[in-house]
This record gives C-alpha cells, sequence and structure tokens, in this order.
C-alpha cells in the first residue's frame, strides 16, 4: 500500500512549526491556508474551553471569533517560538489572557467578526459540547486537542485509503485504530475482508503503524525536537487513556 511521504521520525529542520511559520509570514496564499488549518484545527478545543468557563453558547462564539481576530491582528503568533514550549500550550496562554484582559476592550464586537474563514458553527459546536463530560476547563481544552488529534489521523487514513479506491476497507478496519490488541478479532476481520487470518492481521498492523505515523507528523508540527515530540505523545496517550 502507497502513502503520503510522511516520515515515522520527523525531520524537525524542515517540519517543524511549518504551520505557524507560515502563517506568520504576511498575506501570501500559504499564509492564509495555513492560518486557516490552525483555526480548524483549533477553534473547537478553544471555544469548549471558554464555555466550560462558565460563558453562554452566543457569548462563547463571540470571544472565540474575536480571539482569533486579535491573534492574527496582533501577530502574537510571532510569539509562538518553539522554545518557548508547546504551541498548544502557548494558544492557552493566549486565549486565557485574552479572556482576563483584551476582551475588555473589544466592546463585545459583532458576531463573527473579521476572521470570516474561522469555521465556527453555534449549532454544531453545541451538538458536540452538549455530550462533553464533566471537566474543567484546562481538562476540557486537553481532552478536546487530543480528539482533534485522533479526528485529523482517522481523517487522513481515510483520505489515503479513498485515493486508492478502498474506502470500504478503511471503514471495516478503522475500529482496530483505538482498539486494545488483545480485543482485536482477527478471524472476524478476515472474514469481512475476504482475507486469511494472518492476512488480516497484517493488514491491521499496518493501519495502526501508518496511524502512529500520521499522529507523529501531526504533533512534529507544534514540538521543536524529538525529546518534546515524545514528551506530547505520551501526553495525548494519557489524555485519551482518561476519556470515559
Amino acid at each position: 500500500m502507497s502513502h503520503s511521504p510522511l516520515h515515522s521520525t520527523p525531520r524537525f529542520a524542515t517540519t517543524r512549526w511549518s504551520i505557524i511559520a507560515a502563517a506568520c509570514h504576511g498575506p501570501t496564499l500559504a499564509a492564509d491556508a495555513a492560518l486557516e488549518a490552525l483555526c480548524r484545527a483549533y477553534w473547537y478545543p478553544l471555544y469548549a474551553y471558554v464555555r466550560r468557563t462558565g460563558h453562554a453558547p452566543a457569548d462563547a462564539q463571540d470571544l472565540t471569533q474575536a480571539f482569533f481576530t486579535r491573534l492574527l491582528e496582533k501577530s502574537w503568533l510571532r510569539d509562538a517560538l518553539p522554545e518557548r514550549g508547546r504551541f498548544r500550550s502557548f494558544l492557552l496562554m493566549a486565549l486565557k489572557r485574552f479572556l482576563a484582559k483584551e476582551w475588555r476592550r473589544e466592546n463585545a464586537r459583532k458576531r463573527g467578526g473579521a476572521l470570516t474563514f474561522v469555521p465556527l458553527d453555534a449549532a454544531e459546536a453545541e451538538s458536540r459540547y452538549a455530550i462533553e463530560p464533566s471537566l474543567g476547563p484546562d481538562e476540557m481544552f486537553e481532552r478536546r486537542w487530543a480528539l482533534t488529534l485522533l479526528d485529523r489521523g482517522f481523517a487522513v487514513l481515510a483520505e489515503e485509503y479513498a485515493s486508492e479506491g478502498r474506502s470500504d476497507e478503511f471503514e471495516r478496519l478503522r475500529s482496530h485504530l483505538t482498539a486494545r490488541r488483545d480485543e482485536i478479532d482477527y478471524d472476524a476481520t478476515a472474514s469481512s475482508l475476504g482475507l486469511s487470518p494472518g492476512a488480516a492481521r497484517v493488514a491491521v498492523h499496518r493501519l495502526r503503524k501508518r496511524f502512529r505515523e500520521v499522529i507523529r507528523h501531526e504533533i512534529a508540527e507544534t514540538v521543536a525536537d524529538e525529546a518534546a515530540l515524545a514528551d506530547e505523545l505520551r501526553h495525548f496517550v494519557q489524555v485519551l487513556g482518561q476519556r470515559a
């Protein structure tokens, strides 16, 4: 099975913080695309944090939109340097400062703001928020960060399999991505795919390996080096392990 050229051991000289760096370099198509990617990745974790701090849905939508607008207007991303820590931590700290200080000076911007590409769908956000567990604001942000990464991993693999005309195979295998090894029924999987048990085991192994590569690549975009990547991967696994 062919895959897009992501590396299981990221080359940080070329990949570290690449999205953030692109987002800081002026009004170019590449920068706009990078900013949209960042906003799409983080808008709901940040929205969930704002909601959990006690803001009503409409206010949380206004605040999240305004935060992204200020993030760009004030070039706050230029302060998101790798040596200052993980990007998710930088972003959450910036949001906390914004909520404590900046918003009071915003004078309630109109909903929607100037940042039209931030996909704040109020109905979608609230339907997702309604089924969240009872967690504090910080824990809520961490949970949604981890689940956003998980969703991104699923999406990348779905695209890869679809490009090879194997979407049905992926749908039959995807539940094995988050299952424990001892929970996987290889005989049932083999029957479902029309493979031998041995071939089914290989298919699952390759899918899970590819999934780990995708997650590593996604995290590597927002950490500085291998040590930080290892720490962030452990944290990702830990946060997912707390889901209930």
